[in-house]
């Protein structure tokens, strides 16, 4: 396995652990909202590398827009921004993205 999937693979792991349930409801906002079209009905973890690098920077949030901006610049990094799209594209996973992270954060206080 290369040294980049590894770290891949190891980011995703302190993720899931760090935000547990939260975790895996982005993963499946993205996954249903399918921005890439990767969603293959069987892969529901296609989108869990997205998951664990927009979760950290949900700190730095304080509205949908942010968590929009966020999102797309992820999805940028992962797919290269031809393939990323216009940020307007992200506003409803954000709009979803931004309701689990605040019931989250209520219950981590």
């Amino acid at each position: 396995m290369s040294r980049q999937k590894e770290l891949i693979k190891l980011k995703r792991s302190d993720s899931r652990r760090r935000y547990g349930l939260l975790f895996d409801k982005v993963s499946s906002i993205l996954f249903e909202a399918d921005l890439q079209e990767i969603n293959f009905e069987k892969n529901t973890d296609e989108y869990d590398p997205e998951a664990a690098t927009i979760l950290p920077r949900l700190t730095l949030a304080n509205s949908v827009d942010d968590v929009a901006l966020i999102v797309y610049e992820e999805f940028c990094k992962w797919f290269g921004n031809d393939e990323a799209g216009s940020i307007s594209q992200y506003l409803e996973v954000a709009e979803q993205i931004w309701k689990v992270w605040r019931v989250f954060n209520l219950r981590h206080v």
